[in-house]
């Protein structure tokens, strides 16, 4: 298991997060503005249109005819510009996103389950993995006290040779 690879796809991850969120809070912004404009064209421009196709259409039909057939033009107009407003966004950033997104979850589960089994390992055979980290210092000690002993055992045979 290596960390630099969890950090890498921490990283990925973040970032493809961060990248997404943005996309949506554009696309939301943008959906925003157009309802926006939509209602002020509904407030505005409807409000002209309407009392100039009032007077016109009082001349040829009643005034409550007139009136209804404006209201259902005004909403026909309102509803299509909503329509228009809550397209789905469609990009290749999105997607790219998304797979960059699916493919850093992929290897974090990876070296998860790596791991996992690491550790499970550790659990069932506690030696196996502290065995190599104490091996070489445990060798090291023995073949210093070796050494040792071997330098002072050497004296002291020459001195018992040596009977002055």
């Amino acid at each position: 298991m290596d960390s630099d690879k969890i950090v890498k796809n921490l990283r990925a991850l973040w970032r493809t997060d961060r990248i997404i969120a943005e996309i949506r809070l554009r696309h939301l912004l943008l959906g925003l503005g157009l309802r926006a404009f939509a209602a002020l064209i509904a407030a505005f421009g409807l409000l002209m249109l309407e009392l100039a196709a009032y007077f016109a259409l009082v001349q040829i039909w009643s005034a409550i005819l007139a009136a209804a057939i404006l209201g259902i033009v005004n909403f026909a107009i309102a509803g299509t510009l909503l329509l228009i407003a809550g397209r789905s966004p469609s990009g290749r950033e999105l997607e790219l996103a998304n797979e960059i997104h699916g493919s850093a979850l992929e290897a974090l589960q990876i070296e998860a389950r790596a791991l996992q089994s690491q550790f499970a390992g550790m659990v069932h055979h506690p030696l196996n993995s502290v065995l190599p980290s104490l091996l070489v210092p445990l060798i090291t000690i023995i073949v210093r006290s070796l050494r040792k002993s071997r330098t002072k055992a050497a004296p002291a045979t020459s001195a018992a040779a040596d009977p002055n």
